[in-house]
């Protein structure tokens, strides 16, 4: 039942409060209607006794004790979505922002989003390919997986996010494939980046864009990726679609979660942030998955650039927590005008043992994908010796060690921007790249697979 309020007790920032109340529910969505302004949507984050919080998903300036009414609509916060939104472009609260006209649906869907049963989920199996030869073959993606990009200002994560948008497909070419791109406090240059990119490639049709601009209300952050996987849920599970999900940057999610609990005054935790960042983080990254018996899958591949690089900061400490592995950016390799600039030693793919091999990929794939961390780590290690000794010193094995070394990161790692590389052509690349190596040294490699590639 919708009720309406007159009276308001305190406006502090984004946050008013109101007392007086009957029967409100937390997470309740509430119209704020002002003397001469338009309408802005709020809803409440807190209450106590008769009192309650709203947080205004909008511009709070104008707003007064006395010439303010909030109309409390007795629902949670909903979008309508029916398959029409793909090939679209929406606000951080679900509104379309391009000139579409509003999306008319049979229902709407509460954007916290569906309790998925553990026992219910399905054990993620095949990939995604990427095109993107470092993290097809290194760092595979799993249908259904959660696997972040963790950068840095300045690297190019915004290509790296654009190109996998355009050439990501499952390993079937399955038509029924879409992807929900969420922006969070993005500049309107690089959100012009992404529209035109995915337009120039023709891919518009099959991605819908959830998109908070840096100027927009930072309370649309908090909002925006739950939109993003709600409409991600429903292409899923309802429309059985395969959706890859891509959100940038949840830096600034984290900045804007700060800056909510710093007006309501609670307890900061590490570097001022709130103690309840790891469950909020963690209420959206599992919303990624699979469900047995239904047919679709939600892959999330979250973006977040770490502050002066450090791994070891809130955010990304606590998404390596949640998450099945992370993909890291370096800065070296970026400097070397290498792209993408994959650091392949701190990054992993805890999911991608059970999606490779004879079955999914090529029979090769586990013991190549092993050789080459091995082989790569070990150039590491001769890299440093040489910075000592010198490179001249060195014994012909660490010589072809450091040419492997050179070679991987310049012709396997480094790739065109418009470079697709499929499966097998990356798989191939690789055993061209350990033919630098003598047999010997492919110690990772099954001697039947060594026969039959090498």
């Amino acid at each position: 039942m919708r009720k309406e309020y007159l009276l308001l007790d305190k406006v502090q920032g984004s946050m008013i409060e109101l007392s007086g109340l009957h029967h409100v529910a937390f997470g309740e969505i509430v119209e704020i209607k002002s003397e001469g302004k338009d309408p802005v949507v709020g809803r409440i984050i807190g209450i106590v006794r008769d009192k309650a919080v709203v947080q205004v998903f909008g511009e709070s300036m104008g707003i007064s004790t006395t010439n303010t009414k909030v109309i409390f609509e007795g629902k949670p916060f909903e979008i309508p979505l029916s398959g029409d939104i793909l090939g679209r472009v929406f606000n951080g609260i679900g509104r379309a922002s391009d000139k579409g006209g509003p999306i008319y649906a049979d229902k709407s869907y509460n954007v916290n989003g569906r309790p998925m049963n553990p026992v219910a989920r399905e054990y993620p199996r095949n990939y995604v390919e990427t095109g993107i030869r470092g993290i097809d073959a290194l760092m595979t993606l799993i249908r259904g997986q959660k696997l972040p990009i963790f950068s840095g200002s300045g690297l190019p994560h915004n290509e790296l996010a654009a190109q996998i948008v355009r050439q990501a497909h499952t390993a079937d070419g399955d038509s029924d494939f879409a992807v929900v791109f969420c922006g969070m406090g993005l500049k309107r240059e690089v959100a012009s980046y992404f529209i035109d990119n995915f337009l120039e490639a023709g891919v518009m049709d099959k991605v819908v864009m959830y998109l908070n601009y840096a100027d927009d209300p930072i309370m649309e952050r908090i909002i925006a990726p739950k939109c993003a996987l709600t409409a991600a849920e429903y292409l899923a599970f309802e429309e059985h679609r395969h959706v890859l999900v891509i959100m940038t940057d949840m830096t600034s999610y984290g900045e804007a979660l700060r800056e909510v609990s710093s007006q309501r005054s609670e307890v900061p935790s590490r570097k001022g942030y709130p103690g309840y960042l790891y469950s909020d983080l963690a209420a959206i990254y599992e919303r990624a998955g699979m469900i047995k018996g239904v047919e679709g899958s939600v892959t999330l591949i979250p973006i977040l650039t770490m502050p002066s690089d450090d791994i070891t900061h809130p955010i990304p400490d606590l998404t390596g927590y949640i998450t099945e592995g992370q993909i890291v950016l370096s800065r070296d390799l970026n400097s070397q005008g290498i792209y993408p600039p994959i650091d392949v030693l701190p990054s992993l793919s805890r999911l991608m043992k059970d999606g490779i091999g004879d079955d999914y990929t090529r029979d090769d794939h586990p013991d190549v994908s092993s050789q080459l961390f091995a082989s790569y780590s070990r150039v590491i290690e001769v890299r440093a010796l040489a910075q000592i000794i010198g490179e001249e010193e060195l014994p012909e094995g660490d010589k072809k060690l450091l040419e492997f070394g050179r070679r991987f990161e310049e012709e396997f790692i480094g790739q065109d921007f418009h470079d697709n590389s499929s499966m097998a052509a990356t798989l191939d690349k690789a055993w061209e790249l350990l033919h630098v190596l003598p047999e010997e040294a492919l110690e990772r490699i099954d001697p039947k697979i060594k026969a039959k590639y090498y």
